[in-house]
Formats: structure tokens, C-alpha cells, sequence
């Protein structure tokens, strides 16, 4: 029987599993999207939740208690300034779980665990990598055909 058994230990000692937990929590608020394991992903739920919550309160003491639970400065300052805004109309359920299939290594389940609406910044960031991408790509093979001389012109010597 489970009775009176409530939460997720993660296979971890309780240090590890608040570090993790924080962790993954930080990384949600600034990246908007993350892969991880089903159980982590629905641990780590109500915590961002309850982050988002703290962003729309605003005040000092909300500030307060974001920093204290977040890793970094800059996630606390994207989560006031970025995050919680966009949840202004909107009374919790900010967050989605996308099971993605087993992971390659141990067959463990994976899911991303994404805030909603970041649709758009998401695919912005996309296309800025696919950018980045072809760019690079591009002078990889100028350096290539700079470097190989034409047909032709190979062990001619006058």
C-alpha cells in the first residue's frame, strides 16, 4: 500500500533531489522548453508553476523568494520580466508535458516539459540556429573550394 507516501524521492537523497529539482526549474524559466524524464518533468511541474505565480504577485517579497529558490540572477530577472507577463490573463496550467518516447541509452520515458506560448520565441530561436546553421555551412565550403585547386591543374609543372 502507498498511503501517506506523496511525492517524488528521484532516486536521490533529499539534497540532491532540491538541487535537481531547482536545477531543472532554472532551466525551464530561461530556455522555455526541456527534455527530461517523465518523473522529473511532473515533479518539477507545480515548482515552475509556483514560480510563474510568484512573477504575476511582483512584489518585493515574491522577488525574494524566486531568488532564493532559483539558481541564477538572470533566470529570477527573465521570470519577473519575460515569463510571468505572459500569464497575466491566465490562472495557473502554465506549463505542458509532451511524452517524446524511450531515451536510447536505458529506455527511460522522456517528455519535454515547455511553458505555453513560447511557441513563438521557440521557433524564433529555431530559425536563428537554422541560420546560424547554413551560414556556417556556407563558409565551410568556400574554405573547401579555396583549398582544392580546379581539375585540371593538378601536377602540371613547367
Amino acid at each position: 500500500m502507498r498511503h501517506r507516501n506523496a511525492g517524488f524521492k528521484l532516486g536521490r537523497n533529499t539534497s540532491h533531489r532540491r538541487a535537481t529539482l531547482r536545477n531543472l526549474v532554472t532551466s525551464i524559466i530561461l530556455m522555455d522548453r526541456i527534455e527530461t524524464t517523465i518523473t522529473k518533468a511532473k515533479a518539477s511541474k507545480p515548482l515552475v508553476e509556483r514560480m510563474i505565480t510568484l512573477g504575476k504577485r511582483g512584489d518585493v517579497h515574491a522577488r525574494r523568494q524566486a531568488a532564493a529558490y532559483l539558481m541564477t540572477p538572470e533566470s529570477v530577472d527573465r521570470l519577473f520580466a519575460v515569463v510571468a507577463p505572459r500569464y497575466g490573463a491566465r490562472n495557473g496550467g502554465y506549463t505542458r508535458i509532451t511524452r517524446t518516447g524511450a531515451r536510447k541509452g536505458d529506455a527511460a520515458e522522456m517528455a519535454f516539459l515547455e511553458l505555453l506560448g513560447a511557441e513563438q520565441e521557440l521557433n524564433e530561436k529555431a530559425q536563428k540556429r537554422a541560420e546560424a546553421r547554413a551560414k556556417k555551412r556556407e563558409e565551410l565550403q568556400k574554405q573547401l573550394e579555396e583549398q582544392t585547386p580546379p581539375a585540371g591543374e593538378e601536377g602540371q609543372e613547367s
